[in-house]
């Protein structure tokens, strides 16, 4: 587990979005961190100390001064704050980051806070106008610039029965974000990967159009990768047939209907990206013309004229930039190695990923087996889940970024 022993610093400050904060204590402790907790004394007023206690399996903090059969004490803000590897402020209110953004100091999470040399992460929650009003971007920024993190605000029903940006995000997304986090290795970082994946979708009428099997699992297992080793994601996306994932904002989305709109959208990405993966399965023939109105069973054999597609692949190659990586996917059904080579060359890659339509691996199976093909050498791997293709591809850009 990625966060197993890794110790996380929740810092609450008051607002009603606290009520979630007992789920992401859980959340944590299931994958294996240390968790401990600190609070605002406004948010006492909205989540009990005593419960996250009890959760946390360690004493909240609470306050700079302690009190003990009348004698006060110091609590020691500094030593909570070396302890932590990763601050998650959140939820954090308009009050607590406006002061934080300015070296403003009151109590013990803004103590912690200021004192911390671990990442510290933002969750703002607070009201939709507190949320856009100016001092509040310009603290947002100013924090960013502290090199602080901070996490998006999505839009949707907020507690004074508005609705519009400044929700928290949920607890899913914070420890997504923290195994991100801790997961990321130093060759990915700063660099952006491109990535088209899933079908196309070729229109013959308003009602029908030529496509193939494709589930787009193996681009969302190689998202998934790419997104946990510290990369940004271009994903340049055919349609999806299934329910989507949780995505951080380093993953860019970009849906695509057609091999054509998929092949813009991918020009347009190429001079930002580092490295490019084409995985979709792309349809190798579109209608000449796409006819307004459904055309009759009758006249379809008829009427259909096929034109080829963009090949994208191959295209990108023509307009890549040096230092790029470039890698295909050749999906066969027979003996596909001198296919693959042939592939390799045509289109200009780097390397090819060979694989296999079969029961066991492809387009809709949960597990697939490569060989990851250049131009002097063919590694093949086992039958492995798609999530460890995915990990294989990107050792591989790795190793081969880093030889050339």
């Amino acid at each position: 587990m990625i966060l197993q022993g890794r110790r996380i610093l929740l810092a609450l400050s008051g607002g009603i979005a606290a009520y979630k904060i007992p789920l992401l204590v859980r959340l944590l402790q299931q994958e294996g961190a240390e968790v401990r907790v600190a609070l605002t004394p406004a948010a006492e007023e909205f989540v009990s100390p005593l419960t996250l206690a009890a959760l946390s399996g360690t004493p909240t903090e609470q306050h700079l001064v302690l009190s003990h059969g009348g004698r006060t004490s110091w609590n020691n803000h500094v030593h909570l704050a070396e302890w932590a590897e990763a601050v998650v402020v959140a939820p954090a209110t308009s009050n607590t980051l406006a002061k934080a953004a300015n070296g403003l100091c009151d109590n013990l999470v803004l103590s912690i806070v200021l004192s911390a040399k671990c990442p510290v992460f933002w969750a703002p929650a607070m009201d939709l106008d507190m949320f856009a009003y100016p001092a509040t971007q310009e603290n947002l920024v100013r924090l960013r610039r502290m090199g602080h993190v901070v996490w998006p605000s999505p839009e949707g029903s907020l507690a004074s029965g508005l609705s519009g940006a400044g929700r928290m995000v949920e607890p899913e997304f914070m420890l997504r974000a923290l195994e991100l986090h801790f997961a990321a290795r130093p060759f990915w970082l700063g660099k952006t990967v491109l990535l088209t994946s899933g079908p196309t979708e070729e229109s013959i009428d308003p009602v029908r159009f030529v496509t193939n099997g494709s589930s787009g699992r193996m681009g969302e297992a190689i998202a998934a990768e790419a997104e946990q080793r510290g990369a940004r994601v271009h994903w340049v996306r055919g349609p999806l047939r299934r329910a989507d994932r949780t995505w951080t904002d380093a993953v860019h989305i970009v849906p695509v209907r057609s091999a054509s709109e998929m092949h813009a959208a991918a020009v347009k990405a190429l001079p930002d990206a580092d490295v490019v993966i084409a995985a979709a399965a792309v349809s190798d023939l579109c209608p000449t013309s796409v006819r307004s109105e459904k055309i009759p069973k009758s006249e379809l054999s008829a009427t259909i004229n096929f034109e080829p597609t963009p090949d994208i692949l191959q295209d990108l190659a023509k307009r890549r930039i040096t230092g790029q990586v470039l890698i295909g996917f050749a999906l066969e059904t027979g003996e596909g190695l001198s296919s693959a080579k042939n592939k390799l060359v045509r289109k200009g890659a780097d390397a090819m990923v060979l694989n296999y339509e079969t029961e066991q691996t492809g387009m809709n199976s949960s597990t697939n087996q490569i060989t990851l093909v250049t131009e002097s050498r063919e590694e093949q791997g086992p039958l492995e889940t798609k999530a460890q293709v995915a990990s294989r591809i990107l050792d591989w850009v790795e190793r081969f970024a880093t030889k050339n």
